[in-house]
């Protein structure tokens, strides 16, 4: 019964994950979930988008989320975009950190980054349970 018990928190602590703020400098204004899907999957360039690097649990979430893809059907979309010429990909910063300071300094930057680490340099115009 207690081998359970502990199997069922671990699966529970393994469900949970943060939530996510994308934000931009602290002039941006809202933007929706179809806009912000097709900056990230290289369908609109309107925006500078700022991703984390592969591999990364945050940026995981944030695809399966935003776009109910998993990391191979993301790459692939990159490949496929990078190739036919239609867009470059977005711009990967080691962390969240980096990514906040980019997207503050920049107005056309947008990134993603966990909610707790907002401040009064960015602004969330999108938030990702």
């Amino acid at each position: 019964m207690q081998g359970l018990f502990a199997c069922g928190l671990l699966l529970g602590a393994s469900a949970v994950q943060a939530q996510l703020a994308v934000v931009m400098g602290p002039n941006g204004a809202p933007i929706s979930k179809d806009i912000l899907a097709n900056l990230y999957l290289g369908r609109s360039f309107e925006f500078k988008a700022i991703d984390l690097p592969e591999g990364s649990p945050m940026r995981d979430h944030f695809y399966k989320k935003l776009t109910d893809r998993d990391p191979a059907q993301v790459k692939a979309v990159w490949a496929r975009v990078v190739f036919t010429g239609k867009g470059q990909a977005p711009l990967m910063l080691p962390d969240a950190e980096s990514i906040k300071k980019a997207v503050a300094t920049d107005p056309k930057a947008i990134g993603y980054i966990d909610k707790s680490a907002v401040d009064s340099s960015v602004k969330v115009v999108f938030t990702i349970d």
